[in-house]
């Protein structure tokens, strides 16, 4: 999350292992973002100088225009990160019919998802993902409220190159459109739930438990807030649920590359 940040003091001097020391207010974002992506996520600085991301910050931002990305539990390793976007990719492609039927000619949630995949086979850099991250969420103001939530499940996906928790947040919105489009049956939402946890392999499971409980931690999508609260909540909690409780191994695959998606 934007607001999960430290900001550099600026009245404190570089240090001298900032390995992005000695770069002008000149420095192109292409050129300090690239810079940035070699750092561990636990010390990243990522360019402020789109409009969008500083309006996030309330215009708060180093001389550079940089902001310092705090470690955070949510966040995870950049490797961990890929692992969770396939399937975070999964959960938001199997609901895109809902945005799609109702938003025809919108491409956007379906461009978020192919670029979390192409995020997950190594083809895209974080800072370029993290930078785009946004544009699927756009869709959903402008949809119905199960679309609106498929769009959102599309953006937290794409939103998995930032921070590994998302990853939560893209399966939770994706139940949640489900039952939102079908709210005559009361157990759409948990059989949904049920075919996410079905497709987890080993290493998004091991990935999934080394994030905090929904609600406990602040620094991140996870924390107090809207997917801690409600229907959201309520499904990543079940998740997180399951994925404390020891699983056999014979359940565990992940063949998914394209989910079929619900009718």
């Amino acid at each position: 999350m934007d607001r999960a940040v430290h900001i550099r003091n600026k009245s404190s001097a570089p240090s001298a292992t900032d390995p992005l020391n000695g770069h002008s207010p000149q420095s192109t974002s292409s050129s300090l973002n690239q810079r940035a992506a070699l750092l561990p996520a636990s010390a990243r600085w990522i360019s402020l100088l789109n409009p969008g991301a500083r309006r996030n910050l309330n215009g708060c931002r180093d001389p550079l225009g940089r902001i310092r990305v705090v470690g955070s539990p949510q966040a995870l390793s950049e490797q961990l990160r890929r692992v969770l976007a396939a399937w975070a990719a999964d959960c938001a492609e199997r609901v895109l019919d809902s945005f799609e039927s109702n938003r025809p000619g919108d491409s956007r949630p379906r461009e978020a998802i192919a670029r979390t995949r192409a995020f997950a086979r190594g083809e895209l850099e974080v800072a370029d993902e993290i930078r785009r991250r946004f544009s699927a969420g756009g869709a959903a103001r402008a949809a119905d409220p199960a679309a609106a939530a498929a769009a959102r499940a599309a953006g937290q996906a794409s939103s998995v190159a930032h921070m590994g928790a998302h990853a939560l947040g893209a399966a939770a919105y994706a139940a949640h459109a489900v039952g939102l489009a079908d709210p005559a049956r009361p157990a759409a939402v948990g059989e949904e739930i049920r075919w996410q946890i079905s497709i987890m392999s080993a290493e998004v499971r091991a990935a999934l438990r080394q994030l905090p409980a929904v609600g406990e931690d602040k620094s991140g999508p996870l924390g107090p807030g809207l997917l801690a609260s409600g229907r959201l909540g309520a499904i990543i909690q079940e998740l997180q649920a399951d994925l404390a409780t020891p699983r056999q191994p014979d359940l565990a695959h992940h063949d998914q590359q394209h989910p079929p998606q619900r009718n």
